[in-house]
């Protein structure tokens, strides 16, 4: 096994034994790649949200944010082009009838499928000979949508059809002159919204990194119809130093992030520009974040398709004119994961090896552990009036179980910055001992002035 692969394994390990991450329907066999977030995984992952909506939209005064539904009139789809363009390339094993993706299939050959059509790929199948995964011949590709369809109503027919959404951005657009009347921004501004979405993925796997239900971090920063490249290239390259100051503020290494430029038979025909920020993942480089310039395309099909006017009005000139968009794009599982990779560290000490996961503070599951030497009545009442005083400022764990070497392993493991060990001489002396997990080193901090002494190293 590979040191990538290994790390992988440890990294999934650690998140399933630590609460982080189950298999989703663990006790009925599963859901293929389905993931469900344990009580310290739903706090890692609240954490984010909510620093991301701190970061993006409650620090700055040109971004409000919505909260839209998951099903949305169907016609939305077809205006947005979903209906007709949100497919896969699929061929079928003609015996087990299982379907793949044909471009997949095709890299697995070492043949680059990017920009072919259906017949080129069908060709180069045929001709080279490709199998599928069980060896059997397969059908020729066919386009399949990547929506997830439901019924709405009684009634199931063609006319109660809708689509579980497929990302969270159409909703920005269609509620955008709601959103430009209440909020009375002025161009350049943006909405933002955090929210789930499904794509009825037929290649998932890696762990979270691929799902088919997911949860999106989306903006859609709306500016001036650019008078020339330079216009439009100055907000696109803002929200790329945004993006990169971002994965500063959440620990996920700078050194295995790659920038690239889309070409233009890769990106959405409605994309002027499109920049992938990847991440180096222990099973190979791939997408994290996506940017793109998405011109006035979305607005432009809404109007025309619903009738309503999208157009914004400039009150100082008159002038009217239906915006541009620059789409910053973020996921939050692929967020987790690049950050759990990151994070994961192990060292000697002692002999012994130390798991950390040294998430930044901001985000850790619990900022700070309160750990009673041993299980003696008296320094549990202190312990527990620590707790309960702490847990006030900050998310608090306590922990008397097991010697104190192994319970400042396993908040090690978890990410917790900082724990708080009472003793028996605190019961006289009314000082705790604080031990730093990045340095291991300690300090004895008197119990009164414990949380402010915390506040300062927390913030």
């Amino acid at each position: 096994m590979s040191r990538e692969a290994e790390k992988m394994n440890k990294i999934i390990a650690l998140a399933k034994n630590r609460g982080f991450i189950f298999p989703g329907s663990d006790i009925y066999g599963g859901l293929a790649n389905s993931y469900d977030f344990g009580p310290l995984g739903s706090e890692l992952k609240k954490n984010i949200k909510d620093l991301w909506w701190k970061t993006f939209v409650r620090d700055r005064k040109d971004i409000v944010g919505i909260d839209a539904n998951i099903i949305m009139n169907p016609k939305i789809w077809e205006a947005s082009g979903h209906i007709d363009s949100f497919t896969d390339p699929l061929v079928e094993d003609k015996k087990t009838h299982v379907r793949y993706r044909a471009d997949h299939l095709l890299e697995d050959a070492e043949i680059n499928a990017s920009g072919m059509t259906l017949e080129e790929m069908g060709k180069i199948i045929g001709k080279k000979g490709i199998k599928s995964p069980d060896g059997n011949e397969l059908t020729t590709p066919k386009q399949f949508n990547l929506m997830f369809k439901t019924f709405m109503g009684p009634v199931e027919d063609k006319d109660s059809i809708v689509h579980l959404r497929p990302e969270t951005a159409q909703a920005m657009f269609v509620d955008f002159a709601e959103v430009l009347r209440t909020s009375r921004k002025s161009i350049p501004f943006g909405i933002a919204q955090i929210g789930k979405a499904f794509r009825n993925e037929i290649t998932t796997g890696n762990f979270i990194f691929r799902l088919r239900e997911f949860e999106q971090m989306e903006i859609e920063y709306f500016i001036a119809p650019p008078k020339s490249k330079k216009d439009w290239e100055k907000h696109f390259n803002n929200w790329l130093e945004e993006i990169r100051k971002w994965l500063d503020l959440v620990g996920i290494d700078r050194k295995l992030i790659k920038e690239v430029d889309v070409p233009e038979s890769e990106r959405a025909h409605y994309s002027e520009r499109t920049v992938d920020i990847e991440f180096e993942y222990p099973f190979g480089q791939k997408e994290l974040y996506g940017l793109a310039y998405r011109t006035n395309y979305d607005l432009s099909q809404h109007e025309k398709s619903s009738g309503k006017s999208l157009k914004y009005k400039d009150l100082e000139s008159g002038e009217e004119y239906i915006p541009h968009v620059i789409e910053p794009s973020m996921g939050v599982e692929r967020t987790i994961l690049a950050i759990l990779v990151s994070s994961y560290k192990e060292e000697k000490v002692k002999g012994e090896t130390r798991v950390v996961l040294a998430l930044p503070k901001t985000i850790a599951p619990f900022k700070v552990a309160v750990l009673p030497l041993s299980k003696k009545e008296e320094l549990q009442k202190l312990s527990e009036d620590i707790r309960a005083d702490l847990s006030k400022s900050f998310v608090t764990d306590y922990d008397e179980t097991q010697s104190i070497g192994k319970r400042y392993r396993r908040q090690d493991e978890i990410g917790t910055p900082f724990c708080v060990t009472v003793d028996f001489d605190s019961l006289e002396d009314k000082m705790v001992t604080v031990r730093d997990r990045d340095s291991m080193k300690q300090e004895r901090v008197a119990i009164d002035e414990l949380e402010s002494y915390l506040k300062e190293k927390l913030s």
